[in-house]
């Protein structure tokens, strides 16, 4: 259903890869309430999906970028700011890599290479992505950006390995960024903690799928879905959310807050007695 929330505004997505990902179904809503976008991922990224597909239904071009090249980030803004004809009104940052998790390096045993690689990738991108718009003035009055987390940045989920400490330094970045885009031009910045999703990124954890289950038993509302997500993330880039900045907002179907769920207790009594 769209009632035009997003109505004139327009921005950047970046992330989209298939029909799964999260910055797909962003997108998506996004042009369902009225926005414009402007999609990016890095080449690599982009021979792997069907990005070009995205483009066509929502009638968005697409900018090839690798998010930790400041050069190619420099002409993504300056590329967006050129097809819109102005400052932009909202980015996303749905990115997310650890080589250690791809090639099934424990934790104690990381490869620090890759982990400064993944770490780049995933959350010092963040910071390079904003201080690009932030040098050139890209962003409107009253703008939003947001990045996507998980919880492992709060509680530790051993698989999620490196990836965890990763997401704890996104979330820093967007409070200590948040802060100077507030006072730059009301510029608010946060991440979304999203409930474990099948997408192609987050299906590469080990245990994955038992882990999905078992979030979906633990939350009184059930995981939130990517599509879930996405109306998430048209609030935070609409009007109605103008005065929250510098959070980390769970939509998690209420994980965050459980300690344990009868249904995952009922496991643990069955046969006893």
């Amino acid at each position: 259903m769209s009632n035009g929330l997003l109505e004139g505004k327009c921005g950047i997505v970046f992330g989209a890869l298939n029909s799964d990902s999260i910055a797909w179904k962003a997108a998506e809503a996004i042009h369902s309430q009225g926005g414009k976008v402007l999609l990016t991922n890095a080449p690599i990224a982009m021979r792997m999906g069907e990005l070009n597909n995205l483009s066509e239904v929502i009638d968005a071009p697409i900018i090839p970028a690798d998010a930790t090249s400041l050069d190619d980030l420099n002409a993504l803004i300056d590329g967006a700011m050129e097809y819109f004809g102005g400052k932009i009104d909202f980015i996303l940052h749905s990115i997310g890599m650890s080589v250690n998790v791809r090639k099934g390096k424990h934790y104690t045993e990381l490869n620090y290479d890759w982990l400064q690689k993944g770490w780049d990738v995933s959350a010092v991108s963040f910071h390079k992505v904003m201080q690009c718009a932030w040098n050139k003035d890209a962003m409107n009055e009253w703008g939003s950006i947001l990045g996507l987390s998980y919880m492992a940045a709060q509680r530790t989920f051993p698989d999620y390995n490196d990836m965890a400490d990763n997401k704890s330094y996104l979330e820093s970045i967007a409070r200590s960024f948040g802060y100077h885009w507030g006072v730059k031009n009301n510029v608010r910045v946060n991440t979304i903690s999203q409930s474990p999703t099948p997408t192609t990124a987050g299906s590469g954890v080990k245990g994955f799928d038992g882990f999905v289950a078992y979030a979906d038993k633990m939350s009184p509302l059930g995981n939130a879905t990517a599509e879930d997500c996405a109306n998430y993330i048209v609030t935070m880039f609409s009007d109605l959310t103008r005065r929250v900045t510098m959070q980390n907002l769970y939509n998690d179907g209420g994980f965050s807050n459980m300690g344990v769920s009868n249904m995952v207790m009922q496991q643990f009594m069955e046969g006893e007695g």
